[in-house]
């Protein structure tokens, strides 16, 4: 079973438009690494992302572009992260962003919802949402949508982050913390 992405610029209405990245996740690596395609055809990469360790705890991740050039980094904050995920973004140039998940008390039940039994087989119905912020200033959004597949929405406020930062960061919302 492999997670398949894929990214569509967003009509005004809320339906998908064209297909803007493509990514799998491969199952059981050994060393977190994406890559990030243009299309569902695979032919040409956008980026990709790969952990600087083999342990996920405390691991950056580098996120480069289809010539291997690096377009910026991020990482999960671990003893933040135990109560209410943060992930903290950086691109050369520009302010570093931290991302949180938006409701704390979204975030407390879903931890008690991993201890309960036999929750594993039920999904955690609540959408989680993540804010990412320089100081108290909102630049990027990600929400999950209902639905019989996971829909999410990114929208993108800062003119100046690299839209491949921000997919690979998306991405890896998903991907990495398992939702």
């Amino acid at each position: 079973m492999v997670n398949q992405y894929v990214v569509t610029l967003a009509r005004p209405d809320g339906t998908a438009d064209d297909v803007v990245a493509f990514a799998q996740q491969k199952p059981m690596a050994l060393k977190e690494q994406v890559t990030i395609y243009t299309d569902e055809s695979k032919e040409h990469v956008l980026c990709t992302f790969e952990a600087d360790q083999v342990l996920d705890i405390g691991a950056v991740y580098a996120v480069r572009d289809g010539a291997g050039n690096p377009i910026g980094s991020f990482r999960e904050k671990p003893v933040t992260s135990m109560l209410r995920s943060t992930w903290i973004m950086e691109q050369p140039g520009t302010a570093e962003l931290t991302g949180r998940e938006r409701n704390v008390v979204v975030a407390v039940l879903r931890r008690v919802w991993d201890f309960l039994p036999f929750t594993d087989f039920v999904p955690f119905l609540w959408p989680y949402h993540f804010d990412f912020t320089e100081g108290d200033k909102r630049l990027m959004a990600f929400d999950k949508r209902f639905g019989l597949r996971d829909r999410y929405v990114l929208d993108i406020a800062a003119p100046d982050l690299d839209r491949r930062l921000a997919i690979a960061q998306a991405v890896a919302l998903d991907a990495l913390q398992s939702r």
